[in-house]
């Protein structure tokens, strides 16, 4: 008995020219996010950037913002993977309208419009706002370390400058002994007016890590002075504050050079080397401020700070800026815990659940080992957090923005910024934000 099967055939052409809206569901994201990009965002600061009708009309710019935001949404960050995307994917082809552009286009696009492409998280928030699913009752606080476009093999410590830059001097100083020498000989044996004085490369490459080590040197100088200047005027400030002096031991006045340990990456200067659990990473520290309702992200930040301590401030001064409200509760962990940190969320009125110690494993909150003095905003929350127990809100904080990280960087596979610098990678930081609110307006509306 034989079976009969559907046609096959390749061949087979079209009598009518397809729709790029058939190529996708109605209810697809694709369509989502170009209907969003069409109808709703302000681009005004995007299209203000082109002026006049010379050169070759260049590719629509709702059109662009629709193909990054989408392909930041499905996880695809690289302008070639896009550009790769536009012409092998049906849900890319439909946002192109088979006009796929060029990578470079892609690229050179996302770093001309960078801060107006970082400024729609503004607006995507507002639109979840509308959406019901910002409710700041209760936001949670956290960082993730984050790779920089850099090897942490390409950065050297200030000690190992100090000593490759002695080991370079001379080096190079005695080629160039050697490299007179050699010219003094060779005008003897071929006249004077005979080519031959130009420094051979090995020179020219050597005196070229000289210069770099030496300007990597100064610039750790020149942080380490700001650094010593900036804590001896906060610390006349808080004498000044002082009614009574403190007991205890002096304390050690602040060096206006750098550690021997500080490090300077040649790649991307301002990354730095941040410790995770999987070891050390040249990277940053994002930051992002998550609504318990809906896990929408209402604050992002970045740093090149391991410590996430002077975080929680502009942290909180964003959620505010971003929603014009502050929420009423707020958890983060230990990292974010200190007594000025405590008492600034007194002084906003919001009610505080942060981690004094580190937290073990079934616990309901980390309460710390030492002992605070008595009367502190420390003690205070360390018995706040040991009174409530398990049923204490600190417990919200795994489950809300613990989340949203395992989203960004396991379910879409951010793991590494593409760009360099504090400043673009802030930029950067702020798509993957907004991208990700995308996501949740985009399942509220389904």
């Amino acid at each position: 008995m034989s079976k009969t099967f559907r046609d096959w055939s390749l061949d087979q052409v079209l009598l009518f020219p397809p729709s790029v809206h058939d190529f996708v569901a109605a209810d697809h994201l694709s369509r989502f996010v170009v209907a969003l990009v069409s109808e709703e965002l302000d681009l005004s600061a995007v299209l203000a950037s082109y002026k006049g009708e010379k050169g070759q009309p260049p590719y629509h710019p709702a059109m662009m913002v629709a193909l990054l935001l989408y392909s930041y949404a499905v996880g695809v960050y690289s302008s070639r993977r896009i550009a790769k995307a536009c012409v092998e994917r049906v849900d890319f082809m439909a946002i192109v309208a088979l006009d796929p552009p060029d990578f470079r286009t892609i690229s050179e696009f996302r770093r001309r419009h960078l801060a107006a492409l970082s400024a729609l998280f503004v607006q995507v928030l507002k639109l979840c706002e509308r959406a019901g699913l910002v409710k700041l009752g209760h936001v949670a606080l956290d960082g993730s370390k984050i790779k920089a476009n850099a090897s942490k093999h390409k950065a050297m410590s200030y000690a190992r400058m100090t000593k490759r830059e002695a080991e370079l001097a001379a080096e190079v100083a005695g080629w160039l002994k050697a490299a007179e020498a050699a010219d003094a000989a060779e005008d003897q044996a071929f006249g004077a007016d005979k080519r031959g004085d130009e420094l051979p490369d090995w020179v020219a490459n050597k005196q070229e890590r000289l210069a770099k080590i030496r300007g990597a040197k100064a610039a750790l100088e020149a942080e380490a002075k700001a650094k010593a200047q900036a804590e001896a005027e906060q610390a006349a400030r808080e004498k000044d504050k002082a009614n009574k002096p403190r007991g205890g031991r002096k304390p050690a006045a602040p060096l206006d050079v750098p550690e021997a340990k500080a490090q300077r990456n040649f790649t991307d200067p301002e990354s730095r080397i941040m410790k995770t659990k999987d070891g050390f990473i040249q990277g940053y520290n994002a930051q992002a401020a998550v609504d318990a309702a809906s896990q929408v992200i209402v604050a992002h930040g970045l740093s090149n700070a391991g410590n996430d301590r002077q975080q929680l401030a502009p942290m909180l001064d964003a959620i505010e800026a971003n929603t014009g409200e502050l929420p009423e509760e707020l958890s983060a962990d230990a990292g974010y815990c200190s007594e000025a940190n405590l008492e600034f969320l007194a002084q906003k009125r919001i009610n505080g659940y942060l981690a004094t110690g580190r937290q073990k494993h079934g616990e309901a909150a980390a309460i710390g080992a030492r002992a605070y003095r008595t009367g502190s905003q420390l003690a205070a929350m360390a018995r706040k957090l040991r009174r409530a127990g398990r049923r204490s809100r600190y417990r919200l904080r795994k489950q809300v923005v613990e989340p949203v990280f395992g989203q960004i960087k396991q379910a879409r596979g951010f793991r590494q910024f593409l760009m360099r610098g504090i400043e673009n990678v802030s930029a950067e930081w702020a798509m993957i934000c907004t991208a990700h609110n995308l996501l949740k307006l985009a399942k509220a509306a389904a």
